[in-house]
């Protein structure tokens, strides 16, 4: 713990020297001076646990006034550090005032040397609590920054919120995690969540494209060479689990590794250890595994193409991502989040989407999912010419790959498709769409404002 330091201000030596020798002996560190402006020069340069000043400064002047400008300073320059002020010339009527100002406490000369000190341990206790309040306060608001859902991550949708709720869960741990669903669910950002809201966030997240690595270079790739270990290693290279060393690794794309390929890496991750192409020297690498794939891989073991052990390796915990089609309730709000995004980055004023485009979102298919809606809604921005989003303007079929049912919608579904569907037939109109659902002005808006939605 740091000294705790005293700025005196006293306008009397031999104050100024007596003051000092009982803070110093109590072990504090001093800094004198004797005028105001000195005390507000010596506080634009260094910084002080608390603050002891006398409120005269001159012999002929005793009221006090020169203390408690000085005072009304001190706390326009910083007001978390705690003032003590004294005086030989003490009265109700000024330390009242003294407090007002935001004074700590009084002290009347001459003063208990055991006051004195009472009252400096109190300051510096409250001072010390202070900062761990606001140390404290920081740490949790970094944490709930750090679990902020990131771009693309909407869970609105019952399917959604129990992915979240896994993913908070699982992050924290070490265990490997497999993320399975359809192409374009989103399945990268699941894996950036559960590396951002890991105790190894502040490590790299390494990506690797298993599917984009050809049998001849996996090695390299993944464990790294030597110079000289093959014709174009012109110099050493460390590979992805070196790079991802008390870190992440996210396996992308798994199901598409060669037999060859998994054995090699079920020995890395049976042992953690591995060596560099054309070396003979055995590494370690601290690593948290994370996968994903759209393939059924129960299958692909069935019939001889994955390895069993390797799944079990990788399928600790093992989180599936529902198509886009089956959690229509997110559309508006995802629409929404790359809707934002885009007319910033294309400069474009656009209000929002008119009720009739999102029903048209709702009642598509998606078998492009998540992914395919970011197309859809980055061309919008970029062909409209309103200031709402037209369903002319998505550039999406009318007729839905597979429209939902409302007989197979939850209550929140249905419930969200009803209100888009009113709005769209009165183009717009809150009051004639909540006449319509037999609903008051403020219970439709209520149910506006419940799924971001606008009139």
């Amino acid at each position: 713990m740091p000294v705790p330091r005293v700025l005196i201000a006293d306008d009397q030596p031999e104050v100024l020297k007596a003051l000092s020798f009982i803070c110093s002996a109590e072990g504090y560190q001093t800094v004198t001076v004797n005028s105001p402006a000195a005390v507000l020069a010596k506080l634009g340069k260094e910084d002080f646990d608390v603050i002891l000043i006398d409120l005269n400064y001159h012999q002929d002047i005793v009221t006090g006034k020169e203390g408690l400008d000085l005072l009304k300073q001190i706390r326009t320059i910083d007001s978390s550090i705690p003032v003590v002020v004294m005086t030989a010339y003490a009265s109700i009527q000024l330390a009242v005032e003294a407090v007002r100002l935001g004074a700590k406490d009084f002290l009347q000369k001459p003063w208990e040397n055991e006051r004195l000190l009472s009252i400096l341990r109190t300051q510096f206790a409250l001072r010390e609590a202070l900062r761990g309040k606001e140390r404290l306060e920081a740490e949790n608001s970094a944490l709930r920054s750090s679990q902020a859902p990131l771009a693309g991550f909407v869970a609105r949708s019952p399917a959604m919120r129990q992915v979240r709720e896994i993913v908070e869960q699982v992050a924290p741990s070490d265990a490997n995690v497999m993320i399975t669903g359809e192409n374009g669910t989103g399945k990268n950002v699941v894996a950036r969540m559960l590396h951002q809201w890991s105790s190894r966030s502040a490590q790299p997240l390494i990506t690797v494209n298993m599917g984009g690595l050809p049998e001849g270079v996996f090695e390299s790739e993944m464990f790294g060479h030597v110079k000289g270990a093959f014709t174009d290693a012109r110099a050493d290279r460390s590979g992805r689990f070196e790079l991802a060393d008390n870190g992440t690794l996210f396996l992308d794309e798994i199901a598409n590794l060669t037999a060859t390929q998994q054995a090699k890496l079920l020995r890395v991750l049976e042992t953690g250890e591995f060596e560099r192409v054309g070396s003979s020297k055995t590494r370690h690498a601290d690593v948290r595994i994370l996968t994903a794939t759209n393939a059924d891989l129960q299958k692909e073991i069935e019939v001889g193409k994955f390895r069993e052990d390797l799944f079990f390796r990788l399928n600790t915990i093992q989180i599936h991502l529902p198509p886009l089609r089956e959690r229509i309730e997110d559309i508006p709000f995802l629409a929404g989040e790359f809707l934002a995004e885009f007319k910033q980055r294309y400069r474009k004023q656009i209000d929002g989407l008119h009720p009739e485009a999102i029903t048209a979102l709702q009642t598509y298919g998606w078998p492009g999912n998540v992914r395919e809606l970011r197309h859809v809604m980055e061309r919008a921005v970029l062909l409209t010419r309103s200031d709402m989003i037209q369903t002319s303007d998505l550039g999406i079929r009318r007729t839905p790959a597979k429209t939902p049912l409302l007989e197979e919608m939850n209550l929140e579904a249905a419930e969200l498709f009803l209100i888009n569907r009113a709005l769209s037939r009165h183009n717009g109109n809150a009051l004639l769409a909540a006449k319509d659902l037999g609903l008051s002005r403020s219970a439709f808006y209520r149910r506006l404002q419940k799924f971001g939605l606008s009139a």
